[in-house]
Parts: C-alpha cells; sequence; structure tokens
C-alpha cells in the first residue's frame, strides 16, 4: 500500500506507535467518549435517509441510531472554506478563506482546531483521506502525521491517459501565480463503472486502512478521534460496476428545474455546466437529457459507493466493541446541483449547494432514530463534539453545541443559518469583487451581495420563499408585496449570527 507524503509506515501508521511527548493538556480518561468523524465530499442530502431514491442502506443504518439533520447548512459552498470553517469552528470572513488556495494559519497561526483540541485533552488524533483540502493537512491536528492511501483515479486505462494530459498542470489548491487553468474536456471522463473491485479507488483503501487503524486503536488506553475523509461522490464519478447495476436509468429523474432563477442577478450560479465542463467527452452547449441522467445515475452510484466503503469502518467500530462509547459524526462538506438551475457544481449560495447531510449519533442517545427540522450549521460541529466529550470549549468558535436538539430533536432553535460566496465579475471593463452573504430562515432564503471592500454597498439582493417556491426559482425581491418580509429580514440579515444564536 502506498501513501502521500508525509506519512509513516503502515505497521506505524496503523497501531499508531508515535510518541505523544508534551502534547497532552490533561491525563487521558478511558471513560471519554471517543469521536469518529466521517466527512465526505460533495455529498447533498442524497440518501435514503432523506427520502431520497438512493441506495445508502450503511448511512441510513447511521441515521437510526443518532439524529439526522433535516435542515443542516454549510458556511461557504466550496471544499476549502467549508471544511476550515469545520475544523477551526470559525465562519470564512474569520478564517479568511474563500477560495483553494488560502490556509487558514495565515489568519489564524494559534488557532487550536477540533483534532488538535482533542489532543490536547488526552485524546489520540489520526487524520486520513480527504479532511482538510488538498495540501493543507495541518500537522498541529494529529498525534501522528496525517495520510492517505494513493489510488489511481480510473480503473480504465485510456481514462486513465486522458486523465494523465492535465496532472501537474495546476497545483491541488488552485491557479495562483499565474499557473495555467485546466480548459475545459481536457480532464479524464466525468464518470467510469468498471467491473473492479472497491479497494481500487482511494475511497476503498481508505476504508480498509481506517478498519485496520480501529483495530489498533481499540487496544490502545487512551480515547481516540479518528478521522476519516472520503473522496467521492466529487468528480470524477467514478465506482466499480457493481453500483452502477443498483438503479434503473430509466428511473431516475431529472432535474425539475433545469433554468436560471428567474430575476437573480446574472452572476449568482456559474453556468452552463459548472465543473462537468472541465471532464472529457461534456457537449460544449446545453447537456442533453441522455447525458444528464447517465452522469446523475454516476452520481447516485459514486454515493452507494462510498455508502459501502462507510459500511465497513462502521463495522469494524461495532466488531471492536468501541461502538458503545463512541460520538459518530458524518457530514457532507457541501451540495451539489445535478442539473438544477442548468448547472453541475456547487459555488453558489443556493438550497441545493448549501444544504448538507448531518447525522450525529452518541452515546445513550435517547433520541436516536429521530430527525429534527432545526436549523444547524457545520460550524456547530466543533463546539457538539466538546460538549458531548466533556470538553471545554474554546473561546474563539463561531457556532452553537447542538447537543441540546440532539436531546430534544422537536425544541426550538437558532432562528437563522448563514452562508455565503465570493464573486468576481467584470461590468463596464472594471473587475468588481463581491460576497454573497445568504440567510436561511424557516420561510426564506435572503442573499445580499455587498462590494467586499465596502460591505455598505449593496449591488443585488435575492429573496425566495422556501415553502411557497422551495426550489428557490423565483426571486421576489422585487416584488412589491414583499416589500414589508423584505425590510424585516434584512434588518435580521444586518445582525448576523450574533444575533442569530439560540435562545
Amino acid at each position: 500500500m502506498k501513501f502521500t507524503m508525509k506519512c509513516l509506515t503502515p505497521v506505524w501508521y496503523v497501531l499508531g506507535l508515535f510518541s505523544l511527548g508534551g502534547s497532552l493538556a490533561a491525563a487521558a480518561d478511558a471513560s471519554r467518549p471517543n469521536v469518529l468523524f466521517i466527512a465526505v465530499d460533495d455529498l447533498r442530502p442524497e440518501l435514503g435517509c432523506y427520502g431520497m431514491p438512493v441506495v445508502s442502506p450503511n448511512i441510513d443504518r447511521l441515521a437510526k441510531q443518532g439524529v439526522l439533520f433535516e435542515r443542516a447548512y454549510a458556511q461557504q459552498a466550496v471544499c476549502s472554506p467549508s471544511r476550515s470553517s469545520v475544523m477551526t469552528g470559525a465562519r470564512p470572513d474569520t478564517t479568511k478563506v474563500w477560495d483553494l488556495e488560502t490556509d487558514f494559519r495565515k489568519a489564524l497561526p494559534d488557532v487550536i482546531t477540533l483534532g488538535q483540541h482533542f489532543k490536547n485533552h488526552g485524546y489520540f488524533s489520526q487524520g486520513m483521506g480527504k479532511i482538510y483540502h488538498g495540501g493543507f493537512n495541518d500537522a498541529a491536528t494529529w498525534s501522528v502525521p496525517w495520510g492517505t492511501p494513493s489510488a489511481p483515479t480510473y480503473a480504465n486505462e485510456e481514462n486513465l491517459r486522458l486523465h494523465r494530459r492535465t496532472e501537474g498542470i495546476v497545483p491541488s489548491r488552485g491557479t495562483k501565480g499565474g499557473k495555467p487553468a485546466i480548459p475545459p474536456g481536457s480532464r479524464g471522463p466525468a464518470y467510469e463503472g468498471e467491473d473492479v473491485p472497491d479497494d481500487t479507488f482511494t475511497d476503498g483503501k481508505t476504508a480498509r486502512l481506517a478498519v485496520a487503524t480501529l483495530r489498533g486503536l481499540a487496544g490502545r488506553q487512551e480515547p481516540f478521534f479518528l478521522a476519516v475523509g472520503f473522496s467521492k461522490p466529487h468528480l470524477p464519478f467514478v465506482s466499480p460496476k457493481r453500483y452502477w447495476d443498483l438503479y434503473d436509468p430509466s428511473k431516475i429523474q431529472l432535474a425539475p428545474n433545469p433554468f436560471y432563477p428567474k430575476g437573480a442577478p446574472d452572476y449568482a450560479i456559474l453556468v452552463p455546466g459548472g465543473e462537468v465542463r472541465r471532464y472529457h467527452g461534456m457537449p460544449n452547449g446545453e447537456i442533453p437529457p441522455d447525458v444528464a441522467r447517465r452522469l446523475k445515475h454516476a452520481y447516485y452510484a459514486a454515493t452507494s459507493y462510498v455508502d459501502a466503503q462507510i459500511g465497513l469502518v462502521l463495522d469494524e467500530l461495532e466488531r471492536t466493541g468501541l461502538r458503545k462509547n463512541t460520538i459518530v459524526v458524518l457530514w457532507g462538506d457541501h451540495g451539489w446541483k445535478l442539473g438544477e438551475h442548468h448547472a453541475w457544481s456547487k459555488h453558489s449560495n443556493v438550497e441545493n449547494d448549501t444544504r448538507v447531510p448531518l447525522i450525529i449519533s452518541a452515546p445513550g442517545l435517547k433520541s436516536a432514530g429521530s430527525h429534527t427540522r432545526a436549523l444547524a450549521e457545520l460550524v456547530d460541529i466543533y463546539p457538539t463534539l466538546c460538549d458531548l466529550a466533556g470538553l471545554p470549549l474554546p473561546s474563539h468558535l463561531e457556532g452553537n453545541s447542538l447537543r441540546p436538539v440532539l436531546e430534544q430533536p422537536g425544541r426550538s432553535w437558532k432562528p437563522a443559518a448563514f452562508s455565503q460566496y465570493p464573486r468576481g465579475i467584470n461590468r463596464d471593463g472594471k473587475s468588481l469583487q463581491l460576497m454573497g452573504y445568504s440567510m436561511r430562515t424557516d420561510h426564506h432564503r435572503l442573499t445580499v451581495w455587498v462590494h467586499r471592500d465596502d460591505h455598505s454597498i449593496i449591488d443585488a439582493v435575492e429573496l425566495y420563499d422556501s415553502v411557497a417556491d422551495p426550489q428557490e426559482n423565483t426571486n421576489i425581491a422585487a416584488d412589491p408585496g414583499q416589500a414589508e418580509i423584505l425590510s424585516r429580514l434584512v434588518k435580521q440579515w444586518r445582525k448576523g449570527w450574533q444575533g442569530a444564536r439560540p435562545k
């Protein structure tokens, strides 16, 4: 098994035979709960437990053991900003991470990350797979160096050849420094379904590494914080054929709104196509229904594939006897558009991109199997895990512990959740940098686009009725009949997340 740089050999890595030195701030307490922290890339709430026609028996099983959050939201719908917020417990305007190139330690050099906080309080902290965005793996977070198994992107040799054309063109974190961007259509294909074993790909290898790691952790005296990150269903939608075979493509429904929201500013969503345009074989113009159905089939297959890998990890947690004293949290870093709003990507403030799956299971949870409509944010994960484990909450946290919701899923909670997305546009020959700040309430989504260097200058406003128009197809901000509601929501929006803390 090969590992990326900075990893120890498999034996040392799995057994965790690494000196913790003076990193422990408190003596280990074997009675403290362990934490299994599962991150999934580009996973929208398209799962069986969310009432969707996707085969996900293992995540569904976890939902029956915990509380499923029906309305959880990412702070920014792209990998690094979202993951930086989760791991620091701070929002993008605090981490200063709005792109794929910036390390949160530039703005917050001394911030205590989630894994680091557990490590400092007697936990053995270990991470594998995609936790931080590529390259930002933050040594301070872990008791042993982070690592992930290496594996090919595709199984098919021709697909690998197409993929290798673009390897090394851009750094993993973006195109900074004048590096050429990957042109449309030059990556490998957008999907693949070869008849190969699950561990052909990184997620399969990561799951097996996690299984072996759990066996080693079962023999340790101190509790553990184990972070396991899965890359699928991120593009390319690659999974073994057996997962494609779970679906009848004729029954896969296409997006009901493959069009731009009426009345939205022209920069609110990047169209046409989005990320999928970078992949070989994608049409230059409209994506026809047969291609759209194939893409959605591929996304579903990749989701079922990652569900099976998560199942391996959950099975081992139970087999080792660790399950009874382990908190398990599963979260997606952001959503993804599957043809909605004429796009195949994230990178916006719409519901499809900001809403994410979130499931939390804890020892002794009396509400196990419940669903909650309480508004939650990914930035709430850090304080929640601290609360459940009995650790003090660092003063820098910008979320709220969800423990009260876990104990009473039907209770009233925070009045709003907040997301944001930056957008650079060209207007009248001039470059303009905007930030769209979005607020999701029980009934509405309000997004206000302001100048990044002067938030008092509003460029555009979006308002969607989330009850009457859940797909966010019509911006009603300019409707005179909505003036009173808009005024009230803008006042609420101006108070920000600080004004939306739970009562």
